[in-house]
Formats: structure tokens, C-alpha cells, sequence
């Protein structure tokens, strides 16, 4: 089957945004864990976020188990795993690899054609387009992605925007502010 462009889009667009989140993960300092920002609103520890990171992930499994149930009902399985959990920065290395995989599967299956297919969420049960779906679950990815690198900003680690972003263009070695 020829690659599918919008499709292949999307699924460059997340790639970089997994491995942006992984690289982030690998800048925690084992020792920080439990640090969470003392903001005067509710907030999780680095643990926690981990773990929400993993959620983020997880929606993208359900959503091509829910397109292709007959190609990928194996990913059914995945919703038993834990999320939202305090996790260990390895752990949700592991999991962000193996929840890249069963992506991969979908992607491999889905065409421009499919992105405008009404697939029934928790939450809204009549149904949204998969476009709608794909861009809502790299939304919230990203967003969680940036919690993370604001909390490593809080924590005094260096990062920059090269940490979070994937920069085009830009030539190996050269930074790009």
C-alpha cells in the first residue's frame, strides 16, 4: 500500500514527540521522584507525571484498537497495564517503547481515507473523526511532554528548547535557539 501522507505526517509528528518525551525522561535525577512544584494549585509529583505520560500513550492504542478491532484486538490488553501511577523513570522508557510498537501497528493500517471514519470515544459516544482522535491524543501528549520540561526547568536542569523540540533544517552539532 503507498504511504499515506496525511497519515505519515501524523505519525512523524508523534515520533518526534515520543522521543522528545523519552529524551526527557532520561534528564531526571533519580533522586527527584517525589519533588513536585509548590504551586498554590494541585500538582503531581515526577512519579505521577510518569505515569500520566504512559496514559498519554495508551489513548493512541485504544483508539487503533477501536478502528481496526479485528487487525489489533491484541492492543485490548494493553488497558489492563497501569497508568497514572508513580512510576520509575525506566519503567516508563520501557512502556513508552512497547506502547510505540502497538502504534506503529495502527499507523501501518490506517490511510488518509480512515481519518474521517467516526470512531465512538468514552467521551463522546456518538463518535469523532480518527483525525480528531490522533490530533486529540498528540494534544494532550505534547502538553504532558511540556510539564515535564517545565518541571525540570523548576529543578534548575539546563534544558533548553532544543530539549523539547525536534528542529528541521538544523545541521548536526549546530544549536538553534
Amino acid at each position: 500500500m503507498p504511504k499515506q501522507k496525511i497519515v505519515e505526517d501524523i505519525r512523524l509528528k508523534l515520533g518526534e514527540q515520543i522521543e522528545r518525551t523519552q529524551h526527557l525522561i532520561r534528564l531526571i535525577p533519580p533522586d527527584s521522584l517525589t519533588w513536585k512544584p509548590q504551586l498554590q494549585t494541585t500538582s503531581i509529583d515526577l512519579a505521577h507525571l510518569l505515569g500520566h505520560l504512559l496514559d498519554c500513550l495508551a489513548g493512541f492504542c485504544a483508539v487503533f484498537n477501536a478502528v481496526f478491532p479485528d487487525q489489533l484486538g491484541h492492543l485490548a490488553q494493553l488497558q489492563s497495564l497501569p497508568v497514572n501511577h508513580a512510576c520509575e523513570p525506566q519503567e516508563a522508557l520501557d512502556r513508552l517503547r512497547e506502547y510505540t510498537i502497538h502504534i506503529e501497528q495502527g499507523f501501518d493500517l490506517c490511510t488518509d481515507h480512515d481519518l474521517k471514519r467516526m470512531i465512538p470515544s468514552v467521551f463522546v459516544p456518538e463518535g469523532e473523526s480518527l483525525l480528531t482522535l490522533l490530533l486529540g491524543n498528540l494534544e494532550h501528549l505534547i502538553n504532558h511532554k511540556y510539564q515535564l520540561f517545565f518541571y525540570l526547568k523548576l529543578l534548575g536542569l539546563p534544558v533548553t528548547s532544543q530539549d523539547i523540540y525536534h528542529w528541521r533544517g538544523t545541521p548536526a552539532g549546530e544549536k538553534k535557539e
